[in-house]
């Protein structure tokens, strides 16, 4: 599969990244150790990934940019985690295939 260019106008776009990703995928794993009984597949945690993501306002930077302050606290991303999970594994996405 090859990656996608994004580029406008001769200008590339692709290291534009919205910073709570780095955020989520640091947290992820202690939440994910704090449900014990649940072993979420490949899918589950792309989805758990996806679904913390879109529940937390984009913080997008540049090269350059300058990051003053981080209007989302670790423990709101931790908060969005468990909420993921929770309905995650309740409705895992491998149950949904068919």
């Amino acid at each position: 599969m090859s990656q996608k260019s994004y580029e406008v106008n001769g200008v590339p776009l692709g290291s534009i990244r919205n910073r709570n990703e780095e955020r989520v995928v640091k947290l992820m794993p202690t939440v994910l150790a704090e449900f014990l009984d649940y072993k979420p597949s490949y899918l589950d945690i792309q989805d758990i990934y996806a679904l913390t993501l879109n529940n937390l306002p984009p913080r997008y930077k540049q090269s350059g940019s300058i990051i003053i302050r981080e209007p989302v606290t670790d423990e709101e991303i931790r908060r969005e985690l468990r909420q993921a999970i929770g309905r995650v594994e309740m409705a895992p996405t491998s149950r949904n295939e068919g």
